[in-house]
């Protein structure tokens, strides 16, 4: 088990929240969820995507993010934002074991006051035109690099 945590702001589709619990289950990463989520957390969905893995990850339900920054200020931790604003590539960034990679809704990403919030903005360079990635596809680049960093050597 790794200190490297990744959130999920109040995620909107539940294959991609159970995509990345499997992921989290297999690599032994922790997942901050901050709720509201678009949809019922026990959903089958969810389920589906997680399939047996779900059991296995660690997961940690935030009521909002004001919550979830609370629970943060106890830690130290720095909050390193995945978004398609930022300026800085992930394979450029300097990762901490401890940091918490957070990831916005599928549909809206973060809102401003939790993009200022953030330490750290990364993003995952594209080419001009496109919008986004799939936000499990990105979780696991980014969390992959960060692990490479950090944990694997």
């Amino acid at each position: 088990m790794t200190d490297l945590r990744l959130a999920l702001y109040q995620p909107d589709i539940p294959g991609n929240t159970g995509t990345i619990l499997r992921l989290a289950a297999c690599l032994g990463f922790g997942v901050d969820l901050i709720e509201p989520a678009g949809f019922d957390i026990s959903d089958r969905n969810l389920k589906r995507s997680g399939m047996d893995y779900l059991a296995m990850a660690a997961l940690t339900r935030h009521v909002n993010f004001d919550r979830f920054e609370e629970w943060r200020a106890t830690t130290g931790r720095r909050l390193i934002l995945a978004s398609t604003k930022a300026s800085s590539p992930y394979t450029s960034f300097a990762f901490r074991p401890d940091d918490i990679l957070l990831f916005g809704r599928e549909s809206a990403g973060v809102p401003d006051h939790v993009h200022d919030k953030a330490d750290s903005r990364i993003l995952i360079p594209m080419v001009e035109g496109q919008r986004s990635i799939n936000v499990a596809v990105s979780a696991a680049m980014i969390t992959g690099e960060a692990m490479r960093q950090t944990v694997w050597g």
